[in-house]
């Protein structure tokens, strides 16, 4: 008897047993993600890639699989119980910081063999008037034709594309990052992808060296900046972010300085600034002691020079979003604990001056324009319904125009007498600011979409139109004619984010951020 009631409990225990999350990941999701949860064919599988993608929302997507991509439905694979272990088991953050050096990153790297060079755009429409949208819903980018608006391509990118598409400085190729580090190279004119490598395991954005060789990507995970050859994607640098006193730091982001000839580093953990030189006669930029400073003398200990050579500039605290005036002088930081924006300026290399920016300033959605005889920026703040107007020559503080909600993005152009300013959370969400760039008042307020989101807007090459987001599954890009305000037409998308006109970027164009 004895004997029999330890059977049927230890038969209960079995049955009652929770499902082990490893050895599903193991038997259903390896083969796409790799059984270092790194990602493969699939993304990469670790908190620090997942992001907000946890919880109710990562069962739903184990659940019902991803439409137009490549991961399936499990609902007929695999019990609720057992998606709900897997998606704890992804959740969880891995026992060895992950490792991901020069030598794996070569290895990612996979040229397209089916890619042909063009010798001329393969299509009739402007090249300079090419706009990219962003359909983070099924993770494509939509090629349309700036002036009739017809969809030249639709290609698949990585998923999850963070931060915007870089275009060569002839406009003919454009490099695409997504959260998980893999960086895709596409021509324009081919409408062909060329080749993509993956640079991180959890990356911020990319930036592009003014003569178009370099690639620069910040990552996270590594806390490197790798630098990439934009010609054949192959890996030209990888650099160790550490500050002075040996802390690693995160890479929040990497910014090209055309003017300055390098990249700018906002570093999330230390409070200093990089700049690295993408000039081959940079520096030398003294690190340490230096016993003299006269010409043709090398007394100094640590000295930087050449290409890819850093310069520190130490800042009072961390700095995670920039903003830069037109020459790429003075640089204006922000961190999104503080109320407060600082200047610094970049040729003496220290702070200058400091701003009142409360409300969680997003400095990296800035614009500025004339006015006046005056440069202004603008700043949208992600916690107030508020923008900070700011007089660029002494940093004063114009005007708070205040809006209906937080707002994300702001745009304008040359073309246009006014800024496009969202409202991306809240109650008033959806709700699109149009203010005038003179008055600085707002003029009207659309509602394009009743209760739905709609943000970020991006121009046509002379400013004729405007092209907002619908930014749902069910999405569209609405094009508005930009002097009468009325919307001309719609194109279905699948949840459009970010619009990157070719143009506007290569240009640098004022109403467009950098």
């Amino acid at each position: 008897m004895i004997r029999l009631i330890v059977s049927f409990s230890l038969l209960a225990t079995t049955a009652l047993a929770a499902p082990d999350g490893a050895m599903i990941y193991a038997d259903q999701c390896a083969s796409c993600h790799a059984e270092t949860r790194f990602g493969g064919t699939g993304p990469a599988l670790i908190p620090e890639s997942l992001g907000r993608l946890k919880g109710d929302r990562l069962e739903a997507v184990i659940t019902d699989g991803r439409a137009m991509t490549q991961m399936p439905s499990f609902k007929a694979t695999l019990s609720p119980d057992e998606i709900a272990a897997v998606a704890a088991y992804v959740s969880a953050p891995l026992a060895t910081p992950p490792v991901w050096t020069a030598e794996e990153i070569a290895a990612s790297r996979a040229m397209n063999p089916d890619y042909v060079a063009a010798t001329a755009p393969v299509f009739t429409a402007d090249p300079m008037n090419i706009t990219l949208v962003v359909e983070t819903g099924d993770s494509h980018i939509s090629v349309l034709d700036g002036d009739t608006f017809a969809v030249l391509d639709r290609f698949e990118t990585p998923f999850a594309v963070h931060g915007g598409p870089k275009f060569s400085p002839d406009g003919r190729y454009v490099f695409v990052m997504s959260r998980d580090g893999w960086v895709q190279k596409y021509d324009i004119w081919s409408l062909h992808e060329v080749g993509r490598i993956r640079a991180g395991l959890n990356s911020r954005n990319i930036a592009m060296s003014a003569d178009g060789k370099w690639l620069a990507v910040a990552s996270y995970l590594p806390e490197t900046l790798t630098i990439l050859s934009t010609d054949d994607l192959s890996v030209a640098r990888v650099m160790e972010v550490k500050g002075r006193k040996g802390t690693p730091s995160r890479v929040s982001a990497v910014y090209q300085a055309p003017d300055r000839n390098s990249f700018i580093l906002a570093l999330k953990d230390v409070p200093e600034i990089w700049e690295v030189a993408t000039d081959p006669n940079a520096g030398p930029y003294h690190d340490g002691f230096v016993h003299s400073h006269e010409a043709g003398m090398e007394e100094s200990l640590e000295a930087e020079q050449g290409l890819f050579a850093r310069r520190r500039i130490d800042v009072s605290a961390p700095l995670d979003d920039f903003f830069f005036d037109p020459g790429y002088h003075n640089l204006i930081g922000a961190n999104r604990a503080g109320e407060t924006g600082v200047v610094v300026n970049l040729d003496v290399g220290r702070e200058i001056a400091s701003l009142p920016l409360p409300g969680m300033p997003h400095l990296g959605s800035g614009i500025s324009w004339m006015r006046g005889g005056h440069r202004l920026m603008a700043v949208p703040h992600l916690n107030e319904g508020q923008i900070s107007v700011i007089d660029m020559a002494d940093w004063s503080l114009v005007k708070i125009i205040k809006t209906s909600g937080p707002g994300f993005f702001l745009r304008s152009h040359d073309g246009t007498p006014y800024i496009w300013a969202d409202v991306f959370t809240g109650p008033n969400k959806g709700q699109m600011h149009i203010i005038d760039k003179e008055t600085l008042e707002v003029v009207k307020v659309l509602t394009p979409e009743p209760g739905k989101t709609v943000a970020h807007t991006e121009f046509t090459k002379d400013g004729r139109y405007a092209l907002v987001s619908i930014w749902e599954q069910d999405g569209a890009v609405i094009v508005f004619d930009a002097a009468t305000l009325e919307e001309v037409r719609r194109l279905p998308m699948v949840k459009p984010s970010g619009k990157y006109n070719v143009w506007n970027k290569i240009t640098f164009e004022d109403g467009t951020s950098h």
